[in-house]
């Protein structure tokens, strides 16, 4: 076995790996590469776990090499944040995807390798489970997923009372739900980078949303909620095996009057189980926010995301999230910028809040 770095011809096999391995994600693919790469700037080590090819006969051809695991790394550098790799940046999930146990230690070695050469703080691998060992375990995150039905009726009805009635409701205020692409992005870039800035969160650009529907065009679309012709609310959504992952969102404060966000949802539900969906990812949540709690009001359980840590030259564990309280007056702040501003200041931030 051999541990590569990967290569523009490797993009089927990696891509094909993913898709078989039963822990492989959306956010796996290579495609996740190009756009972070292409929006961000920042420098990847996807890692690739290489079988050695067998010769048993002389007489005829070598087998191929065989892709037996891989490990996609970002490396993001920053002054104000620190120096870090991680699996994957701007995602929910990354991690290693291996065939063994011996593949798995083998590609992490690799890793923490890099992060010595580089002189890097620490390395974040954001798997959906804990597979390194000791490595320390960040309590923040956790993630909402559930199966669905191809029955609408079904699906209704395993929604909680209280929020099946906002979506009934919903139904009788004449909202009208539009789904498409990259046709769509203006308006919802408007919805998104609106709710950014009342979280005081800095928003992402318009042009890495862009890459994202360019990149993914058969397994992305933007949803629009409206009503009367103006736009309520919005959803930009991935698709991958048999799931359907709302991503980003966005939705101005009249959207609450209507239930336009429990509408928003209903529809990509509705939708996606019409196409042979089973699983809805509603995304991950930090513990405790508005977000979680809206998801746990669905019906969807709280699951642990225990994204692991190797610590380089830092000894504590890293804490960039808003609900750090030291950055409590930068997010007072940021939210009495004009909306304007922070469209233009937001991108050159948030590139380093991975």
């Amino acid at each position: 076995m051999q541990i590569e770095l990967y290569k523009r011809s490797d993009r089927a096999a990696w891509d094909d790996y993913v898709s078989r391995h039963p822990k492989g994600t959306f956010f796996h693919l290579s495609g996740w590469k190009e756009v972070v790469e292409e929006s961000f700037g920042h420098k990847s080590y996807y890692l690739l776990a290489v079988s050695s090819p067998v010769h048993t006969d002389p007489r005829t051809l070598s087998p191929e090499p065989q892709i037996v695991g891989v490990f996609p790394l970002f490396s993001i550098k920053s002054r104000l944040f620190g120096r870090s790799m991680v699996s994957l940046p701007f995602a929910t999930y990354g991690g290693i995807l291996a065939d063994n146990d011996q593949v798995e230690n083998a590609l992490y070695n690799k890793a923490v390798s890099l992060i010595k050469t580089n002189a890097l703080d620490y390395l974040e691998i954001r798997s959906e489970e804990t597979r390194l060992g000791d490595l320390p375990v960040k309590d923040l995150y956790y993630v909402f997923k559930r199966e669905i039905s191809g029955d609408k009726d079904e699906n209704l009805k395993a929604i909680p009372r209280k929020t099946r009635r906002m979506v009934r409701k919903a139904m009788k205020n004449e909202l009208y739900a539009a789904f498409g692409g990259l046709e769509l992005l203006d308006q919802f870039y408007k919805l998104f980078a609106f709710s950014y800035h009342g979280f005081g969160t800095p928003v992402f650009s318009k042009k890495y949303l862009k890459n994202l529907l360019d990149t993914f065009k058969s397994n992305s679309s933007i949803l629009i909620i409206s009503k009367n012709g103006s736009p309520l609310s919005g959803v930009l959504s991935f698709y991958f095996k048999d799931q359907v992952i709302p991503y980003y969102s966005g939705a101005y404060p009249d959207s609450r009057e209507h239930a336009a966000n429990d509408y928003l949802y209903w529809a990509l539900m509705s939708d996606a189980a019409d196409k042979g969906y089973r699983v809805f990812d509603f995304g991950r949540s930090k513990k405790d926010t508005g977000p979680f709690h809206f998801k746990r009001h669905w019906g969807f359980e709280p699951r642990r995301l225990p994204y692991q840590y190797y610590l380089n030259r830092i000894e504590e564990l890293p804490n960039i999230s808003p609900t750090n309280p030291k950055y409590k007056r930068r997010i007072e702040l940021w939210k009495k910028l004009p909306l304007w501003a922070t469209k233009i200041i937001g991108p050159r931030i948030v590139k380093y809040i991975p």
